[in-house]
């Protein structure tokens, strides 16, 4: 099931999607990292299972971020982080991630 809700809003948000500024959502991600890590490394802990952004699909991390800010998707850390995330922003942080190598 949550493999359906998030495909559709995958497709959903391509309708919608802004084009992400990758240097812009460099920026933003900054406390990204406190969680998911720094690019190439893995996230700062370990013990906890935190995906690995960079390199990850565009249209996901918009969908994602877009379900945790609407409270479609529940984690309390990252409503919180999302909740504050204009669409651009979103995007931003999207096309920066996206632009890793997985």
């Amino acid at each position: 099931m949550k493999k359906l809700l998030i495909l559709t809003l995958m497709i959903s948000s391509f309708h919608v999607m802004a084009a992400g500024d990758a240097e812009n959502g460099k920026k933003l991600a900054y406390t990204c990292t406190g969680c998911h890590g720094i690019p190439f490394y893995q996230n700062t802990n370990p013990q906890y299972h935190v995906p690995r952004l960079g390199g990850q699909n565009e249209a996901y991390i918009v969908a994602a971020l877009k379900a945790y800010r609407s409270g479609e998707r529940s984690h309390n850390t990252m409503q919180a982080q999302a909740g504050n995330l204009t669409d651009q922003d979103i995007a931003d942080i999207a096309a920066y991630f996206s632009t890793f190598k997985k």
